[in-house]
């Protein structure tokens, strides 16, 4: 991008510091991509999203605590809806009769 937009002089005024972090944050992203396929090779999709998607939530509480980000309505009820959405679809979503029968009492 750097590249396209012609602005390739700005490279070499970046701090030590910032070329740490941003190695640091190429790395355990690539990491995180690893372990997010190696979870689909493992389990089902349908598992797997919902947990990877708890990330966001996760991402808005720590910005909250260590960034002193303003927590709004807005995204309170958008981190609520994940969250929901995240624990509530294995429970709710994924029944079959035979699950239910076992858990409930209810189909035969």
């Amino acid at each position: 991008m750097v590249f396209l937009t012609n602005a390739q002089s700005g490279i070499s005024q970046i701090s030590r510091k910032s070329w740490i972090f941003l190695i640091l944050s190429g790395l355990a992203t690539g990491a995180s991509w690893l372990c997010y396929y190696r979870a689909l090779q493992l389990g089902e999709a349908s598992r797997v999203v919902p947990v990877d998607k708890l990330s966001v939530v996760i991402t808005l509480i720590l910005a909250f605590v260590f960034l002193h980000e303003e927590f709004t309505a807005k995204s309170l009820i958008g981190a609520a809806l994940i969250t929901a959405g995240s624990f509530g679809y294995d429970g709710w979503l994924d029944r079959t009769p035979d699950k239910q029968s076992e858990s409930s009492g209810g189909f035969a």
